[in-house]
C-alpha cells in the first residue's frame, strides 16, 4: 500500500524517536487529519492507497491486514473512503 494524501491534513507524523532504519526499516512521513472522536478523545485518520496488484488480491478475497508494533493494541478502525473527486479548473 502507498501512503495517500488525506484531505484536510493537520500534521505529518514521522518515525518514533527510538526508530532505527537499519534494523526497523524505512519509516516515512504520514500525513494525518486530527478529528474529535468525542470530548477529550482525538482520532487520527490517514489515507492508504492499494496498488493494482493489491486491489486484484482484495477482489479475489484476500484480507487486508493491520499491523501494530508493540504488545498492547490501541483502538483502531479500518474503512473504505470515497473515490477522489476531480477538481474543476476555472478558466
Amino acid at each position: 500500500m502507498h501512503i495517500g494524501r488525506i484531505t484536510g491534513a493537520t500534521r505529518n507524523l514521522g518515525a518514533p524517536s527510538n526508530w532505527n532504519p537499519e534494523t526497523d526499516g524505512i519509516c516515512g512521513g504520514l500525513p494525518i487529519r486530527d478529528e474529535p472522536h468525542r470530548p477529550g478523545i482525538n482520532q487520527m485518520t490517514s489515507a492508504w492507497l492499494p496498488t493494482t496488484e493489491e486491489i486484484e488480491r482484495i477482489v479475489a478475497g484476500a484480507p487486508v491486514y493491520l499491523v501494530v508494533l508493540g504488545v498492547t493494541h490501541p483502538p483502531v478502525a479500518m474503512l473504505v473512503g470515497n473515490p477522489p473527486v476531480e477538481e474543476e479548473v476555472n478558466g
